[in-house]
């Protein structure tokens, strides 16, 4: 039996995780996620990105618009 962790203490989270967490938009986050500055991305392998929730957080509160 899998339990289920609330995202609010993942450590990284998926990109529609991020999406539905924070209210915006997938193609949004994957643009910033482009972005040269970006520090909220984490790379596992070749083609799955994940999100570090509490860097994306921040990132959100520094932030006055996106």
């Amino acid at each position: 039996m899998q339990t289920e962790i609330p995202i609010s203490q993942k450590l990284n989270i998926s990109i529609e995780e991020a999406a539905s967490y924070s209210e915006i938009g997938v193609h949004k986050i994957r643009e910033l996620m482009k972005e040269e500055d970006c520090d909220f991305v984490l790379k596992v392998g070749n083609k799955k990105n994940l999100i570090k929730r509490k860097k994306f957080e921040k990132y959100i509160l520094e932030h006055d618009a996106i």
